[in-house]
């Protein structure tokens, strides 16, 4: 590992931990995705983590807070674009559909996506915004 992958892996371990702490899985490989979509049931809430600024006060803060909804989805798990990229590319390959974005939010009901927060939907929002999304999607999928 050169330097730069190393203060990368350094700097994104509180990234990570916001998601992780909140009670979200980490997918860090082709294989736990794989797995993960292949036996999904219920409803789940994916979030494509990213190092960028609207992931950092908009994304993370927006998914935490709309899992707290009285409607919830069932699992809640997350990949990191950038950091682990066979894991990223796997999961976006289970949503074909979707133009890959960073970061990115996508509500499953087995392995199909009834919802999907884009970047641009995420980036240049307001907070209340984001999470007013999420949860109406919660309220609609996850009862």
């Amino acid at each position: 590992m050169n330097a730069y992958e190393e203060y990368m892996k350094q700097m994104v371990v509180p990234m990570r931990a916001e998601l992780t702490n909140a009670g979200f899985e980490e997918l860090t490989t082709e294989e736990e995705v794989n797995d993960f979509m292949e036996k999904a049931e219920g409803t789940s809430l994916v979030v494509i983590n990213s190092v960028c600024g609207c992931a950092a006060g908009l994304a993370r803060p927006a998914a935490v807070q709309a899992s707290m909804n009285e409607h919830a989805p069932d699992r809640l798990v997350t990949v990191f674009a950038g950091q682990d990229r066979e894991a990223t590319e796997a999961m976006r390959a289970w949503m074909p559909e979707f133009e890959p974005s960073s970061p990115s939010m996508a509500l499953l009901k087995g392995n199909k996506v009834v919802h999907f927060v884009h970047r641009h939907e995420i980036e240049g929002h307001d907070l209340g915004a984001i999470i007013a999304n999420l949860t109406a999607a919660f309220d609609e999928h996850c009862q």
